[in-house]
Formats: structure tokens, C-alpha cells, sequence
């Protein structure tokens, strides 16, 4: 008899079964696929927040944008504000133009304050740094120092503003005086530009706290030369405040500005 295995004919159960193992690794490689391809489209697809994530994440992203942003994106080159029209005893209010002189470095917080009293209050509400910049009107005739304490949240923001209890008023009403500032921002004073003779003894300041943000301003006279008080001189007030708080508002808005919302299709609310 001869030998089956001799003939020549390669038994046929050996190749149904390379067939059978070849479509298995086929559809467990087609399974493998459709499964990596759906953690990947999860991945990809806006993910669905809750209504307090939302006000976390855009907590966070205004809280960092001071560290994202650039100096003079934060303090622009001009800034536009109005003299209210009440003053001109017109019709319309007048347009004008704050022009930024220079941004100081990035202090501490026991540092580019007028106080030891407002260092303490910004250290306690758990201050991470001060920015500074200076402005000038157009004229050159008044000088302000914007500044912002950046606090660890809006909460912190608010007690600190608390704290400083600076409402807009005159600082001082002579030179003698002067030494008696409020707990504020310290105007930073350029030699060689219209802020080297600033005169503290015609101050107005004020502060207020918009996000995690404590912005706070001085203003006054570009020079030392004899003046009325400023509470004296409406005009002048109402410009230095005007100019003042143009400028501060316009940082805090920057600063502050609510981001977009985070995607979240489907959800109620979003």
C-alpha cells in the first residue's frame, strides 16, 4: 500500500487552517482599528462641561492671561478716554489720547506701592506681582502711574481693594503733606520725560478690583510748578480723573476680558 503522505498532495486541513487564522488576525486587527479610532474621534470631539466648569476654566484663563499677554499688550502705546461734556458745558463729550511713557519692570509686592501699610494688605491677600506703567496726556501737562496687583482670585481682589479704602480724592493739599500718601500705587517717574517732575503733592488716587485683578492708579501734575489745590479746579480734576480712570479701565479690560466659552455641544446651558 502505498504511503498517503508520499503522493504528493499536500493534506488540506493545513491550508483551511492558515485561512481560518489569516481571517481571525483580519477581523481582530479590524476590531483593534475601530476601537483605536473611536478613542481617537473622544479625544478629538469637544468634551462636555458642567456650568461650574465653565466658570473654572474661564477663571483660569483670565487668572494666567497677565503671564500671557505682552507688556504692551496689557499697557498699549495710547489709550483713548473722554472729557465728560458736563465740564466743557457742551453737547459732546471731547476725545482724547493718554500717551504710555514708559512700563516699569515687574516688582514685588512690597515694592512699587506708596505704603508699608498697602504692601502688607497685598502680601496678606496672597499677591503674586505688581505691573506699573506710566502715561501722560497730550499736552504733557498731567502724569498717571497705572498699576495692577495680580491676586490668586476675584474674591482676593475685592478683600484687598477693601483694605486700601483709597476713594478718588485729593492726596495732599501741600508739599509738606505729601510724605502722607494712601496706600496705593507709587507713580514711577522717568528722568528726561514729562513725569520727571511729578508733584506729589497734588495727587489724586483710587483703586478697584475687576477679576483677580487689583488695578490701581495716581495721577497728578506733570510739574512742581505753583498750582490751586486740584479740588480747587474742576477742570483739572475732572481731566486727571478722566485721564486716570480711561487708562485703568482700559488695562482692567484687557486684563479681565471674559474668555470665550469652553465647547460643550448638548449641554444645557453651554
Amino acid at each position: 500500500m502505498a504511503d498517503p503522505q508520499a503522493s504528493g498532495s499536500p493534506p488540506r486541513r493545513g491550508a483551511r487552517g492558515r485561512r481560518t487564522a489569516a481571517l481571525i488576525a483580519l477581523v481582530l486587527g479590524l476590531a483593534g482599528f475601530v476601537i483605536s479610532a473611536t478613542g481617537m474621534a473622544t479625544q478629538l470631539l469637544p468634551r462636555r462641561f458642567s456650568a461650574a466648569q465653565q466658570e473654572q476654566i474661564k477663571s483660569w484663563e483670565i487668572a494666567g492671561r497677565w503671564q500671557q499677554l505682552t507688556a504692551g499688550q496689557i499697557f498699549p502705546a495710547s489709550v483713548s478716554y473722554q472729557l465728560p461734556a458736563t465740564v466743557l458745558q457742551d453737547a459732546t463729550p471731547l476725545n482724547l489720547n493718554a500717551l504710555r511713557v514708559a512700563i516699569a519692570p515687574q516688582s514685588g509686592c512690597g515694592t512699587g506701592v506708596t505704603t508699608a501699610a498697602a504692601a502688607s494688605v497685598l502680601r496678606h491677600d496672597g499677591c503674586q506681582a505688581v505691573l506699573r506703567a506710566t502715561y501722560v496726556d497730550a499736552t504733557g501737562s498731567y502724569v498717571m502711574t497705572v498699576g495692577v496687583a495680580v491676586l490668586p482670585s476675584a474674591a482676593a481682589a475685592k478683600k484687598a481693594d477693601r483694605s486700601l479704602v483709597a476713594p478718588p480724592g485729593l492726596t495732599a493739599a501741600n508739599q509738606s503733606e505729601a510724605d502722607r500718601l494712601p496706600a496705593g500705587i507709587l507713580v514711577v517717574r522717568y528722568h528726561g520725560t514729562a513725569a520727571a517732575m511729578y508733584n506729589y503733592s497734588r495727587q489724586i488716587s483710587a483703586s478697584f478690583a475687576k477679576g483677580p485683578y487689583l488695578v490701581m492708579y495716581a495721577v497728578g501734575y506733570a510739574d512742581s510748578r505753583p498750582r490751586v489745590p486740584v479740588v480747587s479746579d474742576q477742570y483739572a480734576y475732572k481731566e486727571m480723573t478722566s485721564l486716570a480712570g480711561g487708562v485703568a479701565q482700559s488695562v482692567a479690560d484687557t486684563l479681565a476680558a471674559p474668555p470665550a466659552s469652553p465647547h460643550c455641544p448638548g449641554t444645557p446651558g453651554c
